[in-house]
């Protein structure tokens, strides 16, 4: 580990070993470092010094949903760690057939040192972590994106510096991405104003913890169906796609539905105006988003997208190394 010591890099010593299935189950300073971390191996991978800390170690990545960012970002992640990243599709598999969860994480487990999971059902996950004798990494379930939000945070650190008292505006689904949003926010004591149309509210018991977590690191969420009040002096401005994956059946009543929360010149013009635009694509240009704002000079969408690879690498040695 020479080459560790040589960039100084500090690993979260904490998680070694530890599952990340959603952001609650990490301390406030855990989220911090791994945002920190990520920065940190974001820089030194730039300058060719990434150092191979995952050496010999191979993570499972099964997959039930399809993926561009998550799977690409996991796999070269692991690459520059050292490691390697075998690609699963659930399909492919016996689980895809019936075998069950329990068999599954304990076969896996003599295999992999780690399983990277995209998955329907958190339930699921939280099963197959359960069972599993290796660390198990949700890379989306229908509640929660971890890795998304952790990417999110590093994006506006970088750009905003000092995360704490920001304020971050979430327009849109109540959703996954939101929920990992609100909470890795609340961790670093950002203030949350999200707003969605009635009917598609966050999880109450997700958000409850959330303002926890809030509370603790003095700052606030606020849940609103108004989204001027929610971006009003926003420092970022935060949207997803109005209909996620298995949603498509409900295209046309989400279209209605969430007529007035697109994010566009008028709505931003009520944030700050060096706010930042962020979202966790892929984007429907002219839906939850104009074009004018996705593709003008606040939006930090590709940024964002890269610092997934950066983000997810800090877990995967946290976790792994």
């Amino acid at each position: 580990m020479k080459l560790l010591e040589e960039v100084q890099l500090k690993l979260v010593s904490s998680l070694k070993g530890k599952d990340l299935l959603t952001l609650l189950d990490y301390t406030s300073q855990e989220v911090q470092q791994l945002v920190e971390l990520a920065t940190q191996l974001k820089i030194i991978t730039k300058e060719g010094k990434c150092p191979r800390l995952l050496e010999g170690k191979t993570l499972g990545m099964i997959f039930e949903k399809h993926s561009t960012r998550t799977r690409i970002s996991f796999e070269v992640g692991m690459n520059q760690l050292g490691g390697k990243g075998m690609f699963m599709h659930a399909r492919d598999l016996q689980i895809g057939r019936g075998e069950s969860i329990y068999d599954t994480a304990h076969v896996l487990s003599g295999y992999l040192d780690g399983i990277m999971i995209r998955a329907n059902s958190h339930a699921m996950v939280k099963e197959l972590a359960e069972h599993a004798a290796i660390p198990v990494i949700n890379g989306l379930t229908d509640i929660y994106h971890p890795c998304q939000a952790l990417a999110d945070l590093e994006t506006i650190a970088e750009n905003k510096g000092d995360l704490k008292g920001l304020k971050i505006a979430y327009v849109g689904d109540g959703n996954n991405v939101a929920h990992s949003l609100v909470v890795a926010s609340a961790h670093v004591g950002m203030h949350v104003a999200v707003a969605t149309p009635a009917g598609y509210e966050c999880d109450a018991e997700v958000m409850a913890k959330a303002q926890a977590i809030a509370a603790a690191n003095g700052s606030t969420i606020l849940e609103t169906h108004d989204p001027v009040e929610a971006v009003l002096n926003a420092d970022v401005i935060y949207a997803d796609v109005w209909t996620s994956m298995g949603q498509e059946e409900e295209t046309a009543k989400r279209l209605q539905d969430f007529a007035g929360y697109q994010i566009n010149d008028e709505l931003v013009a009520h944030a700050k105006p060096d706010y930042m635009f962020l979202h966790c694509l892929p984007a429907h240009r002219e839906e939850e988003v104009a074009t004018s704002v996705i593709d003008g000079p606040n939006s930090y969408i590709f940024e964002q997208a890269e610092n997934r690879l950066h983000a997810q690498k800090a877990v995967l040695a946290s976790i792994l190394a």
